[in-house]
């Protein structure tokens, strides 16, 4: 289950200059402009004719680098490309609201302007399983696969913050979800001090615990990257989307027109086989997780499940190699 973000910012955003500290670590890709700020993507391995180009989106807090222990395996075999999400790892800020549409709109310029040419297979981890859906339905004739590991579910469990548990659909409000911004990024010069204030505080408290378990699995290098990333303001300030039950909503709604919204796409769902809470109602929600898996492998009327019976919610990390092999077998049996 996955808590319901906070949202830091509550302040109206325009200007193109970023006013981000000069990275500890060189970028490991290369940095994209998308009109005004920069996107980083790190491709690896040979593109081949008429073979698909695999995508990796990480989840929620993660960046390219939570990859290290995939984007080597797929490298030999087909071109693969991790990235970093607006404000995370060495991307700029973007637009405000993060909306799940700005979001994909983002990655789709960012392939196209980095020369990145169609077909993709998408492999999306948890959060990153929405946008991955939401890129295949938004730019369909780009996409010839789809793997989703441990991915969000179409109607998800939130915690309130009285602690009460309900669902994303009950939080929905019928707005307007605003249209994509190809412009007018944030700058951190524009985030208000008390706003700087929390999220300092928040940074503070989470020290020593960027690479808890399982990510203490990763190459040391990609632990000092992901503490030097982590703690960065921009990192906590892109973490903004209040329509994101609105956006999830519409996608369940579209959802119950069609069964296989995702036509005859090849799809694998990668489900963790180890639990990944505790409590007295977590076997309840382990039960409840793994129907919502098997519900996902139904996006598609071609839709495979395969359990990653060693793993908890990061499989890439606990057991890298079973995603791998799912991306190469996306990869074999993309739709051309």
């Amino acid at each position: 289950m996955r808590v319901l973000p906070l949202v830091w910012m509550v302040i109206a955003a325009a200007g193109h200059a970023q006013n981000t500290p000069a990275p500890l670590f060189p970028a490991p890709g290369r940095l994209v402009d998308l009109g005004g700020w920069r996107l980083h993507l790190n491709c690896s391995g040979k593109a081949n004719p008429g073979r698909p180009v695999v995508i990796l989106e990480a989840g929620a807090g993660d960046f390219s680098v939570d990859w290290s222990l995939v984007q080597p395996l797929i490298a030999p075999s087909a071109r693969v490309c991790s990235y970093d999400r607006a404000g995370a790892g060495w991307s700029d800020l973007g637009p405000r609201p993060r909306t799940l549409h700005q979001q994909v709109w983002e990655l789709h310029a960012l392939l196209a302007k980095a020369g990145e040419k169609p077909p993709f297979v998408l492999a999306g981890h948890s959060y990153g399983g929405w946008l991955v859906r939401l890129f295949a339905e938004t730019y369909p004739a780009d996409v010839s696969g789809m793997v989703l590991i441990d991915a969000g579910a179409e109607d998800p469990l939130r915690m309130l913050p009285d602690g009460k548990v309900t669902r994303a659909s009950e939080l929905a409000k019928g707005q307007q979800v605003p249209a994509v911004k190809t412009s007018d990024p944030l700058r951190e010069s524009e985030i208000p001090p008390r706003i700087i204030d929390l999220i300092q505080s928040s940074i503070r408290g989470m020290a020593g615990h960027f690479n808890d378990p399982p990510r203490d699995k990763l190459p040391p290098e990609a632990q000092r990257m992901r503490e030097w990333s982590l703690s960065q303001i921009k990192h906590a300030a892109s973490n903004d989307n209040p329509f994101e039950s609105d956006e999830l909503a519409a996608m369940l709604a579209e959802r119950k027109k069609r069964q296989h919204v995702l036509g005859d796409l090849p799809l694998i769902v990668i489900a963790r086989g180890l639990p990944d809470e505790s409590g007295p109602q977590a076997a309840q929600r382990e039960e409840d997780h793994r129907k919502d898996q098997a519900a996902l492998v139904t996006l598609s009327s071609v839709g495979n499940l395969i359990v990653a019976a060693k793993s908890g919610h990061h499989v890439s990390i606990d057991e890298p190699g079973v995603v791998a092999a799912a991306v190469r077998e996306a990869v074999q049996t993309a739709r051309h």
